[in-house]
């Protein structure tokens, strides 16, 4: 697990936990991206386990111990993607978690995040995706799938999101590794 990162200020930050994707995943995505989707791809990937949204900077240290305890108790697991999906304002590849691993850890950093006082849970299960393109107006895309086959994540993170003119922008405040088969 590396530290968290420092974020300037006393302020808020803009918080999430997500899965990191391999380099070379992310690579090809990005091909990808650029051959079928156009105007509006995106770069920069992840599966988010939890958006947590505005958060004091004090609850970011409960909130990583938090995602490490999990972490630490997932077993190995590899996600593929399966779908093309659209909705009002993102494109995404919904991806198979065929072990369930990927979403008992959601599942679990959302209880323990719960516990914590700073998530509420979304109505709706848990459904692992990468953000693939974004929109204004859903251009009813129907691409086909990237030829990525089944991967492992290569950790799991606390990251900062900044809102950008041009989109947000993530960093990443601490990350861990996933267990490997």
């Amino acid at each position: 697990m590396t530290p968290p990162g420092t974020v300037e200020g006393d302020g808020p930050i803009r918080l999430f936990l997500a899965l990191e994707l391999p380099d070379d995943v992310v690579a090809d995505l990005v091909r990808w991206g650029k051959e079928h989707l156009g105007r509006g791809a995106v770069e920069s990937f992840h599966v988010t386990l939890a958006f947590l949204g505005s958060q004091p900077r004090a609850a970011l240290e409960p909130i990583v111990a938090a995602l490490r305890r999990q972490v630490l108790s997932t077993e190995p697991f590899e996600l593929e993607p399966v779908r093309y999906r659209e909705t009002r304002s993102v494109g995404m590849l919904v991806l198979a978690d065929s072990s369930a691993h990927a979403t008992s850890l959601a599942e679990g950093v959302q209880r323990e995040l719960e516990d914590l006082g700073v998530y509420v849970r979304e109505r709706r299960r848990w459904l692992p995706h990468v953000t693939v393109v974004r929109f204004r107006e859903p251009p009813r895309l129907a691409p086909p799938l990237p030829e990525i086959g089944p991967f492992a994540p290569s950790g799991a993170a606390a990251l900062l999101s900044r809102l950008h003119p041009t989109g947000a922008q993530y960093e990443v405040l601490a990350s861990c590794s996933l267990k490997r088969s």
